[in-house]
């Protein structure tokens, strides 16, 4: 019986033995990865430090707590594109939160709907791109997207896959934006009767996003994509006919100078594609058609991907250097770690250094094979990491990728949980929708405080 009894008392000593292994294990598991370190020298920035949050109920009580007790609103109208955009509130003139026109953010018009002009889904049901390599692209899926419920996405728009057409969704999507104090939409813009692979021509939908800009104070820049045939003498054409039909707009962006001169500012997209000494013509002051000093001169900010392109940008006469890309690792501009040295080189040479920040990077819907590239959200942590690598290297302004590239799963755009017979979408959970809008405002606020210390 004694023996019965010992035996009864090891037993449970190790089974609480193992309970409290088991507990202290669990308390010291790692964050999950996919957060990048910061750069040397870097501080978690405002929004990290934090103060702590209480424990809070069970999933299924903090579920019911979000649930408002009255009775919901009646559910929108939905559908097969998806539910129609509950009418955004147009703000009178200069009224609302204010928006920092040294915060811009990328802007893709390309979406169709059913519902829209278009008349069928443009973009959502994207194509998924075969790797170059035909063995590796023969064990990955093939053929396109079947929307509504099947995107080119591996998140969900909270306004399902919208037409970029609807007046309604651009005038969310300005509301969205100046939630989050971003004062200019840097446009995705191929010239009349262009576009890409997998889309429609646009540039007739550019008054309409001037127009919805203007009534929400925020200005619009121009993103010039790299159509078939361009060159310094195409771009030229195009600069041109964007300044005589826009340029008078009241939303059509203009940076003030060092000099004081105000400029329209144009990014161009993979800008390397063109040999420097084919840009010089147009951006060199003794260029053979040079667009300086003319009624058609700008900023021009080129595409930084190699490291050897810091040169080639200065000797082309470009006006500064971006890097876009929101995988941090992913090329030599579009890692945090090399920032301060392209700044240094910027400062030197007179250049102006605009770092692209993202909240993330997935593409894998569009382009499976390409899962090395994926950079988690870490519930906000990546983006802010990137916030603070910026401004770490005091530039004149930030850019965004993007507000709504669901493609590469860069938006801050506001995304809604997903499950259908087939797809489990990402989403913000256990934040809101609204998260990356907020963190953006946050960080925005911080950016203009910060740059007030660097001109004292």
């Amino acid at each position: 019986m004694a023996r019965r009894r010992r035996r009864a008392c090891i037993a449970l000593f190790l089974v609480l033995l193992f309970a409290f292994g088991t507990l202290m294990g669990l308390r010291t598991l790692k964050a999950p990865d996919g957060l990048p370190e910061l750069a040397p020298g870097l501080e978690l920035g405002p929004f990290e430090r934090r103060a702590p949050v209480p424990a809070g109920p069970p999933a299924a009580e903090a579920e019911a707590a979000r649930v408002p007790q009255q009775p919901p609103p009646p559910a929108p109208p939905r559908t097969a594109a998806g539910p129609s955009p509950a009418p955004a509130p147009v703000p009178a003139p200069g009224s609302g939160p204010p928006v920092y026109s040294d915060l811009h953010v990328f802007y893709y018009s390309w979406y169709g709907s059913p519902r829209g002009r278009e008349g069928r889904y443009v973009h959502w049901d994207h194509v998924m791109v075969p790797h170059w390599d035909p063995k590796v692209s023969a064990s990955y899926p093939k053929g396109r997207h079947s929307p509504p419920d099947d995107l080119g996405s591996s998140f969900y728009p909270e306004l399902g896959p919208y037409s970029s057409r609807d007046p309604e969704v651009l005038r969310e999507h300005m509301n969205q934006l100046k939630a989050a104090a971003i004062g200019v939409l840097v446009l995705s813009w191929y010239p009349p009767g262009m576009a890409d692979d997998n889309g429609e021509p646009s540039d007739d939908l550019v008054p309409a996003i001037l127009d919805t800009a203007h009534q929400y104070s925020i200005k619009v820049a121009f993103h010039i994509q790299p159509y078939k045939g361009r060159d310094d003498r195409t771009l030229h054409d195009n600069v041109k006919y964007i300044i005589d039909t826009y340029g008078s707009h009241g939303a059509f962006y203009r940076y003030k100078n060092s000099m004081g001169r105000s400029l329209p500012l144009f990014y161009i997209y993979d800008s390397y594609l063109t040999p420097p000494e084919a840009w010089a013509h147009l951006l060199a002051p003794s260029g053979s058609h040079s667009i300086r000093n003319t009624a058609y001169d700008g900023v021009f900010i080129a595409l930084l991907v190699e490291e050897g392109h810091k040169r080639d940008i200065l000797s082309a006469g470009f006006d500064g250097m971006y890097t876009y890309f929101a995988s941090n690792g992913f090329s030599f501009g579009s890692s945090h770690q090399n920032w301060k040295a392209v700044k240094t080189f910027c400062d030197a040479n007179n250049l102006m250094f605009i770092p692209s920040v993202g909240p993330g990077y997935i593409d894998t819907s569009i382009r499976p094979w390409n899962n090395h590239n994926t950079r988690n959200r870490v519930n906000g942590k990546y983006y802010e990491t990137a916030l603070q690598a910026a401004l770490t290297v005091r530039p004149e302004i930030v850019s965004i990728t993007s507000f709504n590239e669901w493609h590469e799963g860069t938006q801050i755009e506001k995304a809604v949980p997903k499950k259908t017979l087939t797809r489990l979408y990402l989403d913000y959970l256990p934040h809101q929708p609204n998260l990356y809008l907020q963190l953006t405002r946050r960080w925005a606020e911080h950016f203009i405080k910060e740059k007030e210390q660097w001109l004292m």
